[in-house]
């Protein structure tokens, strides 16, 4: 992993500057943006079509086809995250619609996930505020003051089969079916999530009565569940890595969090298609009204950011034994580490 060449003040004036030189890049082409939207959806649909017919003529190995139909259902997922924020066309009746379009085919309550989403953005690398659309983590402080099977949990909760497997099947299939925690909120989030589950049940219903309930559930639950889990994968590695930023009240200040608490994931080309982009994660913290498809020119234009939590595809393998915050050293450890730590201590 690479060190930030930026200067660090401890006011955070240096990250403030940048948040005026990022906002001309806040503005989408709705031209562009209808593009992305048609090359994403159309592909998607073609996969999904091509893979029932392999199963409908028994051609298995057209099974495989499962694998770019969830990428392209990704690349939705990463179009309803800027509706989210109001940068894919800018226009707020307009990605607010296109966003809850697709949480139908995302089994994502737009509206829900919109208030989860903006708190992260609000207080990410903050160690007061944690607990609301992040993934929990732990002090090593905190996990030492469990019970031990509170440290069990927490260590099965960590541990890559339920975080990568089981968690996203369970938050995607399950818990966004309502919005628990939203009740002050107001009723939209309630709205939006009980649509979406009548839609989900309503297309559902039509695919089961076209092709069969077993035709449905072999191509429809993998191509979700594969989504998913990458989902959170790239969720995870975006903020869960050795050199990210966390700290308290009264230090912890919005732009140096947003620059330095998320990863630069740097991707393949194709990878980095794929996933909208989201890999460049530290600008998007930083200036979240930029349209996933002007980051890279962000970084074509001030090179200097690439360097910034830049981490790999090889090197975010090393990231998920990362799992404790070690106040001292201020940066992730393992459980090995922190027993480490303590023991010294």
């Amino acid at each position: 992993m690479s060190t930030p060449l930026l200067p660090q003040s401890a006011d955070g004036s240096d990250e403030k500057a940048w948040l005026k030189i990022l906002a001309k890049y806040r503005t989408p082409h709705t031209g562009r943006s209808t593009f992305e939207l048609l090359i994403t959806a159309v592909p998607f649909v073609v996969f999904w079509m091509l893979t029932w017919l392999a199963v409908h003529y028994d051609f298995w190995w057209g099974l495989i086809l499962i694998v770019p139909a969830a990428a392209f259902l990704l690349r939705l997922f990463m179009i309803q995250h800027d509706c989210g924020h109001g940068s894919f066309f800018a226009r707020r009746r307009f990605d607010d619609w296109t966003g809850r379009v697709l949480g139908v085919l995302t089994l994502t309550p737009y509206d829900y996930w919109r208030k989860a989403h903006a708190a992260h953005h609000a207080s990410a690398g903050n160690l007061d505020e944690r607990g609301v659309g992040d993934i929990t983590t732990l002090t090593v402080g905190e996990y030492n003051a469990r019970s031990r099977w509170g440290r069990i949990r927490y260590r099965l909760y960590r541990h890559p089969l339920v975080m990568f497997g089981i968690g996203p099947a369970w938050l995607f299939l399950f818990q966004q079916r309502l919005p628990v925690g939203m009740m002050r909120d107001g009723v939209l989030p309630w709205m939006s999530t009980m649509a979406t589950n009548v839609a989900v049940a309503a297309i559902a219903a039509l695919m089961i009565w076209a092709i069969g309930l077993g035709s449905f559930l072999l191509i429809h639950l993998p191509i979700v569940l594969l989504a998913a889990a990458v989902g959170v994968w790239l969720f995870y590695v975006q903020h869960q890595f050795e050199e990210t930023h966390w700290s308290k009240e009264p230090e912890w200040q919005f732009p140096k969090a947003a620059l330095h608490g998320a990863s630069h994931y740097d991707l393949p080309l194709i990878l980095r298609w794929l996933t909208g982009n989201i890999g460049i994660h530290h600008v998007h913290h930083l200036s979240s009204r930029i349209p996933y498809y002007r980051l890279p020119e962000v970084l074509r234009n001030h090179p200097e950011l690439g360097d910034i939590g830049r981490i790999t595809l090889w090197q975010s393998l090393r990231c998920v034994k990362l799992v404790l915050w070690d106040d001292r050293s201020r940066r992730l450890v393992s459980f090995r580490e922190a027993a480490r730590i303590t023991g010294a201590g």
